[in-house]
C-alpha cells in the first residue's frame, strides 16, 4: 500500500501547495531522464504476495499487527484489513536459478509464518479474494491500524462525497453499499516488478497491458465474494469499484477512475507520470522538506517523493515505479494483474509465464501494441476476467481466439525465448512453463477448480461450502502441487 503517512487533515492550501510541489517534482523527473544515470546494469526482478488469515473454520482472523509481531520478518508487512498481510521476497536476477531461488524463499517464508501464526490459531490463504469474507469484516473498524488506511478510506469518501456502489453481475449477482474502501482489502494479489532502463520502459510497459488478458485467463483464482458466485477473477470489478473517487454524475462525463486500466500505448514512462499529475487531484497532500531540483543540481538522487506517493495512490493495473538503491534511481513496471495463489509452484510458473513473455514482445522488432488497439487490449482485461480459463479474447492476426489456445500454440514459445534472454536456463524454464501449459491443457486454473469443488457440495448452505471448500483448498496449498492436478 506504500509508505506509513500519519494521521492528519488537509486544508485547501495544503492541496495548492502540493500539487505545485508534484508539478516540481515532475519537471525535474523529465530532466532526469534526459540527463542522469539510471540503474540498468543488472536488471532484477520481483515478487510480492499478499495473503489472508483466517481460522481452523476457514473465517477470517482480524489479527494482522499479533501475526506480524509472532512472525518478526521485515519481509512481511500490514495491508489494508486487518485479515490481510504481505510479503516482499528479495528482489534478484533470473539467471542463475532465480526462478527456482524465488520458489525456495517464497516456501521458506510461508512454511515460517505459517508455524508462527498457527500459535495464534490463525492461517495462511493464498486467495484473489477470501470467500469466506462476510459484510462485517467489510466495515471500517476491519481497517489495519497504520493511520495510512483510515486516512486513505476517509480522503476516497470525502472525494467521492457519498457511499460506495458495488455492483457485479457475474454468474450471480452481488449489490452492496460501504462507507469505507475495506472492499479494497479483499483484493489479495501477486504483483511481479520487472526493473527496466528509461529508454526501454515504454516497449515493457506496452507489452504488459497487451498480454493482460492472457494472464488474467490462465490464472484467474477469485470466483467468490460475500457468498456470490461472480466473475472467475472478481478482484478486477471489486477494486475498480472500491477505490472509485467519482460520483455517478463525474462517470458520465468521462472523468478517469483512480484504478486504471489506462487509454492510450505510450512512449515514454513519462507519459504515465504526466498523466497521474494533469488527471488526477491529491488523495494524501503530504508534502517533504526535500527541493528536488537542489539535489539534483548538486549531484544527488531525488527521492521525488510527491511524485511517488500521487502515483501510488493512482491504481494502474500495470504500474510505473521510480525508485532509489544504493544512490542511483532506477524504474520498475509493477504488474498488478494476478490473484494471489493458489500454490507457490503456480505463483513462480505465472512469475515465469509473465517475465519470460514481456521480455519477449518488449524485445521483438514489430511491437504487438502496433498490431492492435488499446481499448482491444482493455476488452481482452476485462473479458479474461470474467470467462477465465474459458475466455476468449482477440490477438492480432488470428481475430477471436481461446485465450488457452493462444498460450499453447503461441506465447509459450515465446515466453521460452524471453527467459533465455533473462539467462533462464531450459530445463528450469521448461518446468514452470509447462505448468502453464498443462493449465491450458486441462482447462483448469484456481477459479475453475474453486467453483467445480463448490459445486460438489451444494446440498450445504453456500458459506458452509465454502468453508468446506476453503479447508481442502488450504490442505492443498500446503502440499504445493500445480492446481491442474488437483
Amino acid at each position: 500500500m506504500g509508505d506509513d503517512v500519519a494521521a492528519q487533515e488537509f486544508t485547501p492550501a495544503d492541496r495548492t501547495r502540493y500539487r505545485d510541489k508534484v508539478r516540481r517534482c515532475l519537471d525535474v523527473f523529465e530532466r532526469m531522464l534526459r540527463e542522469s544515470a539510471f540503474d540498468t546494469d543488472d536488471p532484477w526482478t520481483g515478487i510480492e504476495v499478499e495473503l489472508n488469515l483466517v481460522d481452523a473454520a476457514g473465517d477470517p482472523v482480524l489479527r494482522n499487527a499479533e501475526v506480524l509481531d509472532a512472525i518478526a520478518d521485515p519481509d512481511f508487512q500490514t495491508e489494508l484489513g486487518q485479515f490481510n498481510i504481505e510479503l516482499n521476497l528479495p528482489p534478484g536476477p533470473l539467471a542463475r536459478g532465480g526462478l527456482e531461488q524465488y520458489e525456495t524463499q517464497l516456501r521458506a517464508s510461508l512454511n515460517n509464518a505459517e508455524k508462527r501464526a498457527a500459535e495464534l490459531e490463525a492461517h495462511l490463504v493464498m486467495i484473489g479474494i477470501l470467500p469466506t469474507l462476510a459484510p462485517e469484516h467489510l466495515a471500517a473498524d476491519a481497517l489495519s491500524a497504520n493511520p495510512r488506511y483510515r486516512l486513505l478510506s476517509e480522503q476516497i469518501l470525502q472525494a467521492r462525497g457519498e457511499d460506495i456502489q458495488i455492483d457485479i453481475q457475474g454468474v450471480e449477482r452481488l449489490r452492496a453499499t460501504v462507507d469505507t474502501i475495506m472492499p479494497e482489502a479483499a483484493c489479495t494479489s501477486t504483483q511481479f516488478h520487472v526493473q527496466v532502463s528509461p529508454e526501454r520502459f515504454a516497449s515493457y510497459w506496452n507489452a504488459s497491458q497487451a498480454i493482460a488478458g492472457v494472464q488474467i485467463a490462465v490464472g484467474a483464482n477469485a470466483p467468490y465474494l460475500l457468498g456470490k458466485h461472480l466473475w472467475a477473477e472478481t478482484r478486477i470489478p471489486l477494486f475498480e469499484q472500491a477505490t472509485d473517487t467519482r460520483a455517478e454524475e463525474l462517470k458520465v462525463q468521462g472523468v478517469r477512475p483512480r484504478v486504471w486500466f489506462g487509454e492510450r500505448w505510450i512512449t515514454s514512462v513519462f507519459d504515465l507520470f504526466e498523466e497521474n499529475v494533469r488527471y488526477f487531484p491529491a488523495l494524501l497532500p503530504v508534502i517533504d522538506d526535500e527541493d528536488p531540483l537542489t539535489v539534483l543540481e548538486a549531484g544527488g538522487t531525488p527521492n521525488l517523493s510527491e511524485l511517488r506517493l500521487h502515483n501510488g495512490t493512482i491504481y494502474r493495473w500495470n504500474r510505473p515505479v521510480y525508485d532509489i538503491t544504493g544512490g542511483l534511481p532506477h524504474l520498475r513496471v509493477e504488474n498488478r494483474i494476478l490473484a494471489a495463489g493458489p500454490t507457490v509452484v503456480d505463483t513462480v510458473a505465472n512469475a515465469a509465464f509473465y517475465f519470460g513473455l514481456v521480455r519477449a514482445i518488449a524485445e521483438n522488432d514489430r511491437p504487438l501494441w502496433s498490431q492492435m488497439s488499446f481499448s482491444a487490449a482493455e476488452e481482452n482485461f476485462h473479458a479474461a476476467a470474467r470467462d477465465g480459463i474459458n475466455a476468449e479474447i482477440y490477438w492480432p492476426g488470428l481475430g477471436r481466439v481461446r485465450a488457452t489456445e493462444l498460450v499453447v500454440r503461441r506465447l509459450l514459445p515465446l515466453a521460452r525465448e524471453g527467459l533465455a534472454l533473462w539467462g533462464v536456463e531450459e530445463a528450469e524454464a521448461n518446468r514452470y512453463l509447462d505448468i502453464i501449459e498443462q493449465r491450458c491443457l486441462a482447462g483448469t486454473n484456481g477459479a475453475d477448480w474453486f467453483v467445480r469443488r463448490v459445486d460438489d457440495f451444494r446440498d450445504l448452505d453456500r458459506y458452509d461450502a465454502l468453508r468446506a471448500v476453503l479447508a481442502d483448498y488450504r490442505a492443498r496449498m500446503h502440499d504445493n502441487a500445480p492446481v491442474h492436478t488437483w
